[in-house]
């Protein structure tokens, strides 16, 4: 049994980066992991050029990911919110999977109908409500994954969310600008310090769910 886990994160070794490995480390199994970082990766042309082998035809980084995705027995997707949606590049690499709704004899085929995932999301508002959604800005990213998995008949076994930084921390003008994720996440004269700026190992019961969670995926996936 295999478990292949992708941080769609386009920045490397951070939050979402962490999420997922905590998940494949305490599955039991053998792991994968892919980063998204650095990675070309474009959404869907529907071109249908997969209809008749399941094999997308845009040349990009995905071709690689494709194969992996179809090896594996279960699948971790570990993604952040950007401005209250699933980030890009992730949101890309899925659209891609339509390529595996397809079969030869065009009767129709879910390729990847019963293989088992898990969800890493990450939001830098932490707990805070989307504004417009009735859901926690770390919830974000996960809800939209959710989607893609049922769409493709992936079963679901948990997901788990985690409060990254938000950009505000390192942009330069978190302390004075008017729309500052630091002055409605923390309070309007709230400095930048090392304290305040959230991180993974800050949010060991986040670990912990993420290691409970791999925990589950791994004993699903050995019955």
């Amino acid at each position: 049994m295999k478990v292949l886990g992708i941080s769609g994160s386009p920045r490397a070794g951070k939050t979402t980066e962490g999420l997922v490995m905590a998940i494949l480390d305490a599955t039991g199994l053998e792991t994968e992991f892919i980063s998204l970082h650095g990675k070309k990766i474009n959404g869907c042309i529907c071109c249908l050029g997969c209809v008749e082998d399941n094999l997308c035809k845009v040349q990009d980084d995905y071709l690689l990911i494709m194969h992996k995705v179809m090896e594996a027995d279960a699948i971790v997707i570990g993604a952040a919110n950007y401005f209250g949606r699933l980030n890009a590049l992730t949101h890309a690499l899925l659209e891609r999977f339509y390529c595996f709704r397809h079969d030869s004899n065009g009767h129709g085929g879910m390729k990847l109908s019963g293989k088992l995932g898990a969800i890493a999301s990450v939001g830098g508002g932490g707990n805070w409500k989307m504004p417009g959604k009735d859901i926690k800005m770390s919830e974000v990213a996960g809800d939209d994954i959710k989607g893609f998995f049922a769409y493709n008949e992936i079963e679901l076994v948990g997901a788990v969310e985690a409060q990254g930084p938000v950009a505000c921390f390192t942009c330069g003008y978190g302390e004075t600008c008017n729309v500052s994720g630091i002055k409605k996440f923390f309070g309007k004269d709230t400095k930048i310090t090392p304290d305040i700026i959230p991180c993974l190992e800050k949010q060991p019961e986040v670990i912990e769910k993420a290691r409970a969670l791999g925990k589950a995926l791994g004993e699903r996936l050995k019955k």
